[in-house]
């Protein structure tokens, strides 16, 4: 069972402030994978990550639909904590959830992407893996 903890939240929610970007990897349909920081990724739910992608013609955007399998990286060597995150993106519809990842997003992230031209990407949460162990699988 997937339940993302109140520390995950919290260590997302200012990884960048914290200079501490997550790492994200995406897979095209052909296994060719690509790695990339979001500076906006979060928890979204108890089981779901969350980012918001700023450039409506990203990569990653038209990598989702022939292979949604993402892998992201957080680590902070400060608190000796990191932590894998696998699971299957899909993009959201504007809409009051879309609005809801912008708005979670870091200040940096939103004035970047000031007239929201950007779309919410949504991951159901597979597996979280720390220290080379599986803390949590569906």
């Amino acid at each position: 069972m997937i339940e993302l903890t109140d520390q995950m939240r919290a260590l997302l929610a200012h990884a960048l402030d914290d200079k501490l970007p997550v790492v994200a990897c995406s897979v095209d349909e052909d296994g060719q994978p690509s790695i990339a920081f979001y500076g906006s990724t979060q928890v979204h739910s108890t089981d779901q990550l969350a980012i918001w992608v700023r450039n409506p013609e990203a990569g990653l955007l038209s990598r989702l639909p022939g292979n949604p399998h993402m892998a992201f990286m957080y680590r902070n060597p400060g608190q000796q904590i990191g932590w894998q995150f696998q699971g299957r993106a899909k993009v959201l519809d504007a809409g009051d959830e879309s609005q809801q990842v912008y708005d979670n997003s870091p200040q940096l992230e939103k004035d970047r992407d000031a007239d929201m031209a950007g779309l919410a990407v949504v991951i159901d949460v597979d597996r979280v893996i720390a220290r080379g162990a599986v803390l949590m699988e569906r």
